[in-house]
């Protein structure tokens, strides 16, 4: 089914933000149980049920030119949230082809590419770019090819070199981050920029496992999870050097306001190698909800209910939710049976 762009919407300032009946019912609700803690939980990137987040590499849907416009809204306030590392530039044009390879042919009504030799057609017709470019040299680009091409793809894109047996984070485009930044991470290993995350997920070898896995990566055989948290209003930048802009949002639900402005915010991570350069790419494919569109499936209400309510402590702080979470397990109550039961 061909993809229908809605209109510019915002993600700062007068949030119009908001889920069509068809963005909600393909939201990839992040819990297959009653309860949550750290895992692994990666799994093959196979393709899966036709219309939903899991059919392409990579995920167009309606919110795509509002996007868009909020990435180059952030670029022009902080351009260094694009950023390649000298040593990065073979995995900039690796990740260049990849998107525009799958993009034309997974959303062919939207984006066409055409290649004769290193003389490259690329056609994106919902932000009107008709661009010829000699594939390898990034004087015939408007941008160096890794911001090219990220400026037109929904999500967030680090792209990891592997070297002495980890992963680092040596260039990237992050413009809706949860809560971190790509200029603090960039040169650390896959440990350091997991290091704030609680003692816990450590101590279960979580992260040991997850490098392991990612190490080992094929080409062709990518692999993708999903991750979690909160955030209040639409809002797409949370990035760390932003918290002044937003930070004390958290402060500001109420039992009245609640359902508006609190969103359940997943991350559907999509890890594919780099068949040029042998990086591996790190896709942050970012989801919004309010939980009053998520209450229109009350079976995820419910869910949600009870996973808040008994979330430890450790991981309701690490996400930022303990100003709030009460606010919400209260608003989410009416949903879960078993809590009117009680």
């Amino acid at each position: 089914m061909p993809v229908v762009m809605k209109p510019v919407e915002t993600y700062r300032d007068d949030f119009t933000f908001s889920n069509s009946p068809q963005a909600i019912a393909r939201f990839p609700f992040p819990f297959a149980e009653d309860s949550y803690m750290y895992s692994v939980n990666i799994e093959p990137a196979t393709p899966r049920e036709p219309g939903s987040v899991f059919e392409h590499w990579f995920d167009i849907d309606e919110h795509y030119l509002s996007e868009m416009a909020e990435r180059a809204c952030v670029l022009e306030r902080d351009p260094q949230r694009c950023l390649v590392m000298p040593h990065m530039a073979q995995a900039a044009w690796d990740t260049l082809e990849m998107l525009m390879e799958h993009l034309a042919a997974d959303y062919p009504e939207h984006f066409t590419l055409e290649r004769d030799g290193d003389q490259w057609l690329w056609i994106n017709r919902p932000l009107g770019i008709e661009q010829r470019f000699t594939f390898g040299d990034a004087g015939t680009l408007p941008f160096e090819p890794l911001e090219y091409i990220t400026r037109q793809a929904q999500g967030d894109f680090a792209v990891l070199d592997q070297r002495d047996g980890d992963l680092f984070m040596d260039a990237g485009m992050v413009t809706c981050p949860a809560d971190w930044s790509i200029k603090f991470d960039a040169g650390m290993s896959f440990k350091q920029w997991h290091a704030p995350v609680p003692g816990v997920a450590h101590q279960l070898g979580v992260f040991d496992r997850a490098l392991k896995y990612l190490l080992n990566i094929q080409v062709g055989q990518p692999v993708r999870r999903l991750n979690w948290t909160m955030t209040i209003n639409p809002r797409l930048d949370t990035a760390s050097e932003t918290f002044h802009e937003w930070g004390h949002e958290r402060g500001l639900v109420t039992p009245q306001n609640v359902a508006r402005l609190v969103h359940l915010r997943v991350e559907l991570q999509f890890m594919p190698r780099l068949p040029r350069s042998n990086a591996l790419l790190f896709g942050i494919r970012t989801y919004l909800i309010s939980l009053e569109e998520l209450a229109t499936n009350p079976a995820w209400a419910c869910r949600l209910h009870r996973v808040l309510r008994d979330l430890p402590d450790e991981i309701a702080d690490y996400k930022g939710l303990t100003r709030y979470r009460q606010t919400v397990v209260d608003w989410l109550r009416q949903f879960d049976p078993q809590a009117q039961a009680a």
